[in-house]
């Protein structure tokens, strides 16, 4: 740290305004109503409704705004003009650019959202804030520490934007094996003649959650491409006795169907799942055939299989899938010679692929790491 800089307790030199309801709020423009800034309207620009400036706070544009309600608490941002949201605050601090308090704020973004306080509506912890200790160096000093922070950011972009496209890159030749595969299919028959049931888990599964237990499968554990089995995002339930729990049990080789939100993400269950049910988002197929399972599998996560189990998709703003849908949907129906054929040479042609996006996950986390680094090396004078 250079030895002429002062470090002090952040609270010492700290300003925060937190935002308060409106007495009078529209969706529309109305004389004398300012727009609303709420995490959206400072994120993204995007204004939904209008308030009374009336005994308000207010920010101007480039004001800087901090979320203090929510599981986003902790986040920043800066402000266009208008009324201060309520689950928002104004911040500032003496001595201090926009800027450079906003870049500290952010390197602190992990230990104010993970350590929030209340049981309910999670709130920030200004007091952690508060204590935090920051180096104010002089103004031309702070300007110059915050552009060198957005030199490095900008080439951290540029290699996030490259692994991006490199990852969708992945995701286009993984369509083109799939449709390959399927180019020529056999007759097809629906799958409600070829498994032994089509389900899908109960409600009210919240009361079984628990630290231990079964592993419970959630709409949110399945991507485009497999389950997401990683320990920190596993949900455990005890044990169910009820019939709803027996009929939502997993067994290796059944395929798993998203049935809302990001429809037709497809799951293939893998030998090594043990103990495991799914929530009432998620379909459940058994074919009767386990042999097939994965050619199933593969087949519906392929263009062609997409488009013939969304074709029924219904809903206007929320789109779902019903588990009729899915039993009336058409698969191709080949020997199970030839379906091994099919799933051998898919998994020859992806493992290199799949290798290939497991590194680049690993290089976009390291990424992350990377822009924290940079901020804790920043605020302890080392750039």
């Amino acid at each position: 740290m250079n030895s002429k800089w002062t470090e002090y307790a952040l609270g010492t030199i700290l300003h925060m305004e937190k935002g308060k309801k409106p007495k009078k709020q529209s969706k529309e423009k109305a004389d004398g109503f300012l727009p609303y800034v709420d995490i959206k309207a400072f994120e993204k620009g995007i204004v939904d409704s209008y308030a009374s400036p009336e005994k308000c706070v207010l920010c101007n544009e480039g004001d800087l705004l901090i979320v203090c309600d929510g599981s986003r608490s902790g986040l920043t941002g800066r402000a266009i003009k208008g009324v201060v949201g309520s689950t928002l605050s104004k911040i500032s601090a003496d001595g201090l650019t926009t800027e450079y308090l906003r870049y500290f704020i952010q390197s602190k973004y992990t230990l104010l959202n993970t350590q929030k306080k209340g049981t309910g509506t999670p709130h920030l912890n200004a007091q952690i804030l508060k204590e935090s200790k920051i180096i104010v160096p002089s103004l031309p000093e702070q300007e110059w520490i915050v552009a060198r922070i957005e030199e490095l950011f900008s080439e951290l972009d540029k290699a996030v934007e490259t692994l991006k496209t490199t990852k969708q890159q992945l995701a286009v030749y993984r369509q083109a094996v799939l449709k390959e595969a399927f180019r020529d299919v056999a007759a097809k028959k629906t799958i409600r003649e070829l498994s032994s049931f089509v389900t899908s888990g109960s409600r009210g599964w919240a009361k079984y959650y628990a630290d231990a237990g079964a592993r419970f499968i959630r709409i949110t554990d399945l991507t485009r491409e497999s389950i997401n089995l990683k320990n920190d995002s596993i949900q455990y339930v005890g044990l169910p006795n009820i019939a709803e729990g027996k009929r939502s049990r997993l067994i290796q080789g059944d395929v798993l169907v998203s049935i809302t939100a990001d429809l037709g993400s497809i799951a293939l269950i893998p030998p090594d799942i043990g103990e495991a049910y799914v929530n009432q988002h998620i379909a459940m197929i058994r074919f009767k055939n386990t042999v097939q399972s994965e050619y199933m599998a593969w087949y519906l996560k392929s263009d062609y299989g997409q488009k013939d189990l969304l074709k029924n998709k219904r809903g206007g703003g929320k789109l779902g899938l019903g588990l009729d849908d899915i039993r009336d949907t058409n698969v191709p129906v080949i020997t199970d010679s030839e379906a091994l054929k099919v799933v051998s040479k898919i998994d020859y042609k992806l493992g290199n692929c799949n290798q290939i996006e497991k590194t680049i996950d690993q290089s976009l986390q390291q990424a992350e790491a990377m822009r924290q680094s940079i901020l804790k090396q920043a605020f302890e004078g080392r750039l």
